[in-house]
C-alpha cells in the first residue's frame, strides 16, 4: 500500500519560496532597468497552486498614518484550513506630478501588492532593481539635447544650478558653453 506524505501549509509555502522564479518582465525607461511587478510574481506562483493545493489572495485596506493616506496590502496563502499572511504598507503620494488621484492610489496599490507578495514568498529585495538602483553611476546619462536642452536653459534662467543638470545629463563641451 502506498503512503501519501501530507504536507503542512508551512512546508508548502517553503516549497514555493525555494522554487519560485519571478522574472523581471517590466522595463523602467527612466532608470533604464528591468523590474518585476505583482503580476509577474502571481504568474510565477500559479503553477504551484494546483500542485500544492493552495490559494493566494491579496486584500487591501486604506488607512491614515500621521495624516497621510496609506495602502495596506495583505498577501495570504491558504490550504483551505490554515493560512499565512504577509503585509506591506505603502504611502500614497498625492503630490506625484503627472498623475491624477486614481493613478496615485493605483501606483501605491501596485507597489504594496508587489511587496506583500515579495514578503510572503521571500523574494529578495536585493535581487530587484527597485531596491538596488540608485539611478546614478551605473546607468549612462542621456545627452543634453533637443527638448531637454531647452528645459535645462529655462531651468538655469529661473535660478536652477548647473550642478543639478550635470548630475542628470551627459553634456557635450559645445553645449556646456551655451549654458
Amino acid at each position: 500500500m502506498e503512503t501519501t506524505k501530507v504536507m503542512t501549509l508551512n512546508s508548502k509555502l517553503a516549497t514555493i519560496q525555494t522554487k519560485l522564479k519571478a522574472k523581471k518582465s517590466r522595463f523602467n525607461g527612466f532608470g533604464k532597468y528591468n523590474y518585476r511587478s505583482a503580476e509577474d510574481i502571481l504568474e510565477a506562483v500559479k503553477p504551484f497552486l494546483l500542485e500544492l493545493g493552495v490559494s493566494v489572495t491579496i486584500n487591501e485596506n486604506l488607512a491614515e498614518i500621521a495624516g497621510l493616506p496609506v495602502m495596506e496590502s495583505i498577501a495570504t496563502i491558504s490550504d483551505g484550513k490554515d493560512s499565512i499572511q504577509a503585509y506591506a504598507v505603502v504611502g500614497v503620494d498625492l503630490n506625484q506630478k503627472g498623475m491624477n488621484v486614481p493613478q496615485q492610489f493605483g501606483s501605491a496599490s501596485s507597489y504594496g501588492k508587489k511587496y506583500s507578495l515579495g514578503n510572503l514568498f521571500l523574494i529578495d529585495d536585493t535581487a530587484d532593481s527597485d531596491a538596488t538602483n540608485d539611478h546614478k553611476g551605473s546607468v549612462a546619462k542621456p545627452k543634453l539635447e533637443g527638448a531637454a536642452l531647452v528645459k535645462a536653459k529655462a531651468f538655469i534662467k529661473s535660478g536652477g544650478s548647473m550642478e543639478a543638470i550635470k548630475k542628470k545629463y551627459d553634456i557635450p563641451a559645445d553645449v556646456l558653453k551655451t549654458l
